[in-house]
């Protein structure tokens, strides 16, 4: 049943797809929230259970990658947890300042420049500061399959059944 319910959920649903692509938007979340608006809206009834908790875990595993995936990506490159914590701290606010450009090099940046100040080691540091870049890339791209994911979930959910 298209109303205007339904296309603001499938609106919060391409928001949360799109989101996952702009720094600082939540689309794990915007994506729940047109699930849920929807099935709010159906009296709980559609998307049926079983689907709503598949959506929701997919939803909650975008959160996650959107929160942790850099951190971890960095982890595995040797980075310490501070360096990781200042990094997200600096790229955000560079980000902020001067657009996407800045998440990156202030992420890239202020890893190795913490990572070198720590070891004296150029390769290590370099090393860090790469896995902390290709994690960035690899969170957005699997946030971006997630939402895609739940987006098309519900709408053959909410379409077909």
């Amino acid at each position: 049943m298209v109303d205007a319910v339904f296309l603001l959920a499938v609106a919060l649903l391409v928001g949360g797809v799109v989101g996952t692509l702009v720094p600082l938007v939540p689309g794990g979340l915007l994506s729940l929230s047109g699930v849920y608006l929807y099935w709010w809206h159906t009296g709980f009834v559609d998307p049926g259970t079983i689907t709503l908790a598949a959506l929701t875990l997919l939803g909650v595993m975008t959160i996650v990658a959107e929160f942790f995936a850099g951190s971890i990506a960095a982890r595995a490159g040797g980075a310490s947890w501070l360096t990781t914590t200042v990094a997200t701290v600096v790229a955000i606010v560079l980000m902020l300042v001067t657009g996407p450009l800045g998440l990156l090099v202030g992420l890239f940046g202020t890893v190795f420049i913490v990572e070198f100040f720590r070891g004296g080691d150029a390769t290590h540091s370099t090393r860090s500061a790469m896995y902390a870049t290709v994690g960035l890339f690899a969170s957005t791209a699997i946030q971006a399959l997630l939402t895609i994911t739940i987006l098309l979930g519900f709408l053959v959910a909410v379409i077909v059944f």
